[in-house]
């Protein structure tokens, strides 16, 4: 982007929240059912049927705001807002407007750089979802899936105050990871459970007026926001400095050709003519409700990641990692609590051996077929001397093919480390007998050739040596100075 030129972004992130049934109705929200199998009457606005707000909803909007320091509203309003589409049956969707469960509240986020900027969020509201049109299943022909019909989301709104795709895309992670630690989301981007509108205008920089913005509709991946807010501020600045005007509207991007599009002309609140909902009284938050949320949160993922930094001297890169999934975060506690004071060893077990592992099953990490317990004990074998790194690999995998526990592998393997000096000093005493000019070289000043016997000795103990006492015997044997 050019430096004469100033990008300004702002997201709505829906989150589709993680009840059982709908925002108004007792339908069932279960991804994956057959077209138009859990649509109930109040879904598909049969005359006569009453909206009845879903109170698990409330109670994870609240966790929401207590999360952000928002400011939860003691009274909310639910609203209709008008628009006429094939999906939408009752020919509103019943929304907040002017009065939101979430007010203003912040955010600290961590941007690749290394920064951390404060995005300020403006509300969050519920609203129930839209159906979905399905272009693609019949000939020449739309099908329409009421299924998601009347699905609970939490729309969340930032102000505009990001000015890269960059920053935009770690504030959205950041939210992305925060709605799954509190158990609100499941934050699954393919079924949409999290998707992302991203409004974006340019202004010379140095300025504060801001420019017309357009939406980017709908986008459901991280590398797309990026891509699509990137392509979009470049547009823009060309279409200006091309003389031409930026129009107000919504556009979808194309990943295929990593282009945004025009949709359609972007409406204004006016074109929804919203109004309170006739059928849903005020929206009551007592203090009561907000402590028992209050109450049942957990440590938030920005506080554990400090933690971790400041009193287990974990490195940022490890702290972020464990931080970026409340699972992870807790297995790594959990290995810990059996192994305390080697925050770092079970750090790089847990984001190594372990996440390779779980990746290559693409297993999470809830259902690793290695426990935090179990891992644990093979962690104390290691750090007791019983085996070596390499050998802990080898008792690891065959943990994960479920041979059994740490001690019953080593133990049916003949896998513990040679420690003995005197058995160590024999095997070496073998391999300078059967090598005598690489150990006058050696000897002689040809330290290169140190790693060769390191290889040899271990070769013949199959792995086993203590590297430590193999170091220290074998530099003694040769002549050479401790390392």
């Amino acid at each position: 982007m050019s430096r004469a030129w100033e990008a300004v972004i702002g997201l709505e992130i829906h989150a589709q929240l993680s009840t059982a049934s709908k925002l108004f109705s007792g339908a069932p929200t279960a991804y994956g059912a057959e077209p138009n199998t859990q649509a109930s009457a109040v879904d598909v606005a049969l005359p006569g049927t009453l909206p009845v707000p879903n109170r698990a909803a409330i109670a994870k909007a609240i966790r929401f705001g207590l999360a952000i320091d928002g400011q939860i509203a003691s009274t909310s309003v639910f609203a209709r807002k008008n628009y006429f589409y094939p999906d939408l049956p009752k020919g509103y969707q019943i929304s907040q407007y002017e009065l939101p469960i979430v007010g203003r509240g912040t955010l600290a986020v961590r941007v690749d750089d290394g920064r951390t900027i404060a995005v300020a969020i403006e509300r969050a509201h519920l609203e129930e979802d839209a159906g979905k049109s399905v272009h693609d299943a019949f000939h020449a022909e739309t099908g329409i899936d009421l299924n998601r019909a009347g699905v609970p989301l939490l729309e969340i709104v930032s102000a505009p105050v990001m000015h890269s795709a960059a920053e935009a895309v770690a504030y959205m992670r950041t939210v992305h990871t925060l709605v799954r630690w509190l158990g609100i989301c499941d934050g699954n981007m393919q079924e949409g459970s999290f998707r992302c509108d991203c409004n974006v205008s340019v202004r010379p920089a140095g300025t504060t007026t801001l420019g017309t913005r357009t939406e980017i509709k709908n986008v459901n991946s991280f590398r797309f926001v990026e891509k699509a807010i990137e392509y979009e501020i470049e547009r823009q600045i060309r279409a200006i400095e091309n003389g031409e005007t930026i129009v107000q509207e919504t556009r979808l991007y194309d990943p295929t050709r990593h282009q945004t599009r025009t949709m359609r002309t972007k409406e204004s609140a006016d074109d929804y003519r919203y109004f309170p909902d006739p059928d849903l009284p005020p929206l009551v938050v007592t203090s009561a409700d907000i402590e028992r949320e209050r109450a049942s949160m957990p440590e938030l993922p920005g506080a554990r990641r400090a933690r971790y930094v400041a009193a287990l001297a974990l490195p940022e890169a490890d702290a972020d990692q464990l931080c970026a999934d409340k699972a992870t975060a807790d297995y790594f506690e959990a290995v810990l609590s059996a192994l305390p004071g080697e925050a770092k060893l079970a750090a790089n077990w847990v984001l190594g051996e372990l996440a390779a592992a779980l990746n290559e099953a693409q297993t999470p990490i809830e259902a690793a077929r290695v426990d935090a317990a179990a891992l644990a004990t093979l962690l104390a074998r290691l750090r007791e001397g019983v085996i070596s790194g390499k050998i802990a690999k080898e008792v690891f995998a065959a943990m994960w093919n479920g041979e059994g526990g740490a001690d019953a592998i080593i133990e049916a393997r003949g896998l513990r480390q040679i420690s003995d000096t005197g058995a160590l000093a024999a095997v070496i005493d073998e391999v300078l007998r059967e090598f005598p000019q690489q150990r006058d070289a050696c000897r002689g000043g040809q330290e290169k050739l140190f790693p060769f016997f390191v290889g040899q000795v271990m070769k013949r103990t199959r792995g086993q040596a203590n590297p430590q006492q193999l170091n220290a015997l074998l530099r003694e044997k040769i002549g050479l100075e401790t390392a």
